[in-house]
């Protein structure tokens, strides 16, 4: 039986072991592991290491006050609708209520569009435009535990079998 905390500080440390591979993708690596699994391969024994972490920001589009109203007009009009139908559809008295579903559908346009030129009003000084954020790799190598490198590459070597 294998001692927690010896794992959780196992966890802390970049994984070592023998490289099986190098693939410039993580994609790639994830397939290498999903053949060893396949192959019944002691997948436990196995870790995907990135090297070489950058952080990629995309800009996607410029922020102007017409689209922080329109944003927040059309959010709230959606949170509107899931609050108006849960008070349409559960009132005891009078069935469906229409009305009320469209009063809380602009309602919650109202309100939507008013947060969001708000944030976008605080935020604007800062930041004009919207991204998209992720890390990437330059690479990624596939390890296996010390003593399992011919293992595995044995089990890749084996044709897959579904």
């Amino acid at each position: 039986m294998t001692d927690p905390l010896a794992r959780a500080a196992d966890l802390q440390r970049v994984p070592r072991g023998d490289v099986l591979g190098t693939y410039d993708t993580y994609q790639e690596a994830q397939s290498v592991v999903d053949r060893l699994a396949k192959a019944d391969f002691a997948v436990a024994n196995v870790s995907i290491v990135g090297n070489d972490l950058k952080t990629v920001e995309r800009v996607t589009r410029k922020l102007s006050w017409n689209r922080a109203a329109l944003e927040g007009a059309v959010s709230g009009a959606w949170f509107g609708l899931f609050v108006g139908l849960l008070f349409s559809l559960f009132e005891p008295r009078t069935g469906f209520n229409f009305a009320l579903l469209l009063a809380a559908v602009l309602i919650g346009a109202a309100a939507g569009l008013l947060f969001r030129l708000a944030s976008y009003a605080v935020a604007r000084r800062s930041r004009d435009f919207d991204s998209t954020r992720q890390m990437l790799a330059s690479n990624y190598q596939v390890l296996v535990t010390d003593g399992q490198l011919a293992a595995a590459q044995d089990a890749l070597a084996r044709p897959v079998q579904e």
